[in-house]
């Protein structure tokens, strides 16, 4: 199934979850431009009319039925007004709730997905389109209501304007289709561009903002503060200038809708020759709301160019489901080609070598955070390229060299590895050597850390990220740098009970280290020594440690 089928395929379950809001919308909204159009037709007419009647004197003016045509005209306004409140009301409900599904779908689908369509982009970009663009899809729910409702309106405007004539309702369509063609025109070639240039400026302004905030403390530190505002000025003033021009379409759009209003009433009056002049007032009238009508349709174009940017910068986030070639693992034994046999747990891997020579990419494609090379890595007697990254992960826990952390509290921190009860998260805290550090917090596990864990220090954040890998039931412990950056007395804190922990679990750990110190848990270390020219992971040595 195609990525494009994708997406569709979830707007169009929220479509079909959302069905009876979306109707009973469309139906609200014709009502509405039935009673607008009807509404200003009758009181043309009716003015008319009773101007008529007066000047036509006393009897003619007390013979003139007021009644009726004014319970009318309040039926109709009290009817576009409630039937705007309920148009309003489902339209919004039905998009809003459909949205309020369709994020935690996308994040799903995302995170299940191939890692280097989430990994490759930055914070920034990534909330510009679980944001603005599905804030843009939106739209796609709110505007199915709209060419029922207009298009009642725009008919109800040509059955009022043949009342005159016949002719006078066949000058009103031609009006209506010369406004419809202009402005399909323009949104095309105005309109559409612009909508697709801000959705794609949103996503780089939030992406050069969240670069430039993520390392605020240099930019301070080396003076830079003055070329990071020219940095962040140069993405809004690209922003500014992609909304000006969908504004600017938005302008003529409008003014195309101004001259069509002129020329339906210079169409209508003289087709209406011969009627009587209330009915003439009626048509003239009746040929404003129309085109108003018609121009509806056609300004729901307006956001068409934003929500098809945004549909495709979707799509491209959105895994193909085809999973012909997947297989599960049998088992949780990991190989890894010209290191020996192969490691089931309780058993320890230690990979070491220079930095930069392919440690952390080796353990990413394992875990699933990389693409994998056929024939390099195994598990389970599976080669990881046939296996899905989502049956790969399972088995892994890992605390990564890089650490990330929410803006959230430690709890929420720890919580991310999965459902624990505090008693866990003290245990995991303490074995990181952080139990005493939150222990002295006023709140406690609760305490917040900040943006990614701005409050607390380096070694800090590494162990909070350590004590979450713990509580991850899962095969394997994989470990990046776990004691880089802390001092002697913490880090032989930190591997005894590290040592104590994997005894006591069963858990087998894969660990990465330029310090003895953790080296000496893993009875088997392999040597890594770079990358090949096709990317794989080249081993310098292999051996066992003594027990």
């Amino acid at each position: 199934m195609s990525r494009r089928t994708q997406i569709g395929r979830l707007i169009a379950a929220q479509t079909q979850e959302q069905r009876a809001r979306l109707r009973l919308a469309a139906a609200a909204g014709a009502v509405v431009t039935v009673s607008a159009v009807c509404l200003l037709g009758l009181s043309g007419w009716f003015i008319t009319g009773a101007a008529f009647a007066g000047a036509a004197g006393a009897a003619a003016a007390q013979s003139f039925n007021y009644m009726m045509p004014s319970a009318i005209i309040r039926l109709l306004a009290i009817l576009r007004t409630g039937g705007r409140y309920v148009e309003r009301v489902a339209g919004h409900e039905a998009a809003l709730k459909a949205l309020a599904r369709l994020r935690p779908q996308l994040f799903h689908a995302i995170a299940e997905g191939p890692p280097e369509a989430a990994l490759s982009l930055s914070s920034g970009e990534m909330s510009a389109r679980l944001v603005q663009d599905v804030d843009a899809v939106q739209t796609l729910f709110v505007r199915r209501s709209v060419p029922v409702s207009l298009g009642a309106g725009a008919a109800a405007a040509i059955v009022l304007a043949s009342l005159a004539t016949p002719w006078a309702g066949l000058a009103l369509f031609a009006a209506m289709a010369v406004a419809c063609i202009g402005g399909v025109v323009i949104a095309r070639r105005l309109a559409e561009p612009a909508g697709r240039a801000v959705q794609v400026a949103v996503g780089v302004l939030k992406d050069r903002l969240a670069a430039l905030e993520a390392v605020t403390p240099e930019l301070k530190a080396y003076g830079l503060e003055g070329w990071a505002a020219e940095q962040a000025a140069t993405a809004a003033a690209d922003h500014d200038q992609a909304q000006v021009a969908l504004t600017q379409a938005a302008g003529w759009m409008a003014a195309w809708q101004a001259v069509t209003v002129a020329l339906a009433v210079a169409l209508v009056l003289p087709a209406s020759a011969g009627a009587a002049l209330p009915l003439t007032a009626l048509a003239a009238l009746a040929a404003i709301m129309g085109i108003e009508a018609a121009g509806g349709l056609v300004a729901a174009l307006h956001q068409n160019g934003a929500a098809g940017q945004a549909l495709s910068r979707l799509d491209a986030l959105l895994p193909a489901e085809d999973q012909s070639r997947t297989r599960a693992p049998q088992g949780d034994a990991i190989f890894l080609m010209g290191a020996g046999d192969p490691l089931s747990p309780p058993q320890r891997l230690g990979l070491t070598g220079p930095s930069g020579v392919g440690k952390t990419t080796l353990i990413e494609r394992l875990i699933g955070l990389r693409p994998a090379l056929s024939g390099e890595l195994g598990i389970g007697g599976v080669d990881v390229a046939e296996i899905a990254p989502r049956d790969r992960r399972a088995l892994f826990a890992y605390a990564a060299q890089d650490v990330r952390l929410l803006d959230g509290s430690v709890r929420e921190n720890l919580t991310l590895a999965g459902s624990a009860e505090e008693a866990a998260m003290w245990r995991a805290l303490d074995d990181a050597g952080l139990g005493q550090r939150i222990r002295d917090e006023p709140l406690g596990l609760d305490a917040p850390i900040g943006s990614n864990g701005e409050r607390l220090s380096g070694g800090e954040r590494r162990r909070l990220n350590l004590a979450r890998a713990y509580l991850r039931d899962a095969a394997w412990l994989v470990l990046d740098e776990p004691t880089e950056g802390l001092d002697a007395a913490t880090e032989a804190h930190v591997l005894t009970a590290l040592q104590a922990r994997l005894a006591e679990r069963g858990q087998g750990l894969i660990l990465i280290s330029h310090r003895a110190s953790p080296m000496a848990l893993c009875p088997r270390t392999v040597r890594i020594d770079g990358l090949e020219t096709d990317g794989r992971v080249r081993l310098a040595s292999a051996k066992r440690n003594a027990a």
